[in-house]
């Protein structure tokens, strides 16, 4: 019996050393790996249906969408139209047309395990076509010298100038939040330049569907929109977890 306790001693101890040559990391590297949804979100612009129904010389909707390239790389685009009546000190009119942007979103926010927020910037390409409608106009009399009406009669006569366009370039500074499971609320700037235009020598181009309105020596402009959109996850992808260098890494040591 005794040497069978021996021999059993002898191969456990062996084994032991065989093991000690290997060395023991006690802060082994996380190799965890989880999935994330890859897919196509799709929405709507809120402000310009509160615009629409607050504001009874507005008219415009905008849809919204996005698709899930890379990690942070979305494809983004908005389609919309918009009819805008203002009145001038001496004339009236209305601009009505279509607009489409495409371009793309990068995320710059460093989501939690199982997030999928966005705090991004990006780029669009935008085109519209549209037309004015001068509806009506009077001509400035400056001889009515001691009348209060500065205005002589002009016209009640609406004349359409069709055929026009732009084109421009926007910058977008935005952010989307999952309020619930796979809907999204968002808000966005977008500081636009035009590039080209096309328009009427006898009426300028005051306001442009999708650019907002347009400054007399400027080529600038400036929108917004906030959106309410929902995620629709076509497949997934493994996602390794990020692990800390070696260097930045706590000491571990060996048996």
């Amino acid at each position: 019996m005794s040497r069978f306790f021996i021999n059993l001693f002898f191969i456990f101890f062996s084994c032991l050393a065989i093991c000690q040559n290997k060395p023991i990391d006690l802060n082994p590297k996380d190799t965890i790996t989880y999935k994330q949804s890859y897919g196509l979100r799709l929405g709507v612009d809120l402000s310009r249906i509160l615009r629409t129904s607050l504001d009874d010389n507005y008219k415009g909707l905008e849809l919204v969408a996005d698709y899930r390239l890379t990690q942070n790389l979305y494809i983004a685009a908005e389609i919309g139209n918009e009819e805008k009546t203002k009145q001038e000190d001496l004339y009236n009119f209305t601009t009505s047309g279509s607009y489409i942007k495409v371009g793309v979103n990068k995320n710059n926010y460093a989501n939690w395990y199982g997030e999928q927020n966005l705090i991004y910037i990006g780029g669009r390409l935008a085109f519209s076509t549209f037309e004015n409608t001068l509806n009506n106009y009077q001509y400035f009399d400056t001889n009515r010298y001691w009348s209060s009406e500065d205005f002589s009669s002009g016209s009640d006569i609406p004349e359409n100038f069709s055929g026009l366009s732009a084109t421009w370039l926007e910058a977008v500074f935005g952010t989307k939040v999952e309020l619930f499971k796979n809907l999204y609320l968002g808000a966005s700037i977008r500081l636009g330049i035009i590039i080209s235009q096309k328009e009427d020598d006898r009426f300028p181009n005051l306001y442009i569907p999708g650019f907002n309105k347009v400054t007399d020596d400027s080529r600038f402009g400036v929108g917004y929109n906030y959106s309410i959109s929902y995620f629709l996850p076509f497949y997934k992808k493994n996602k390794k977890a990020t692990t800390l260098p070696e260097s930045e890494e706590p000491n571990s040591g060996e048996l």
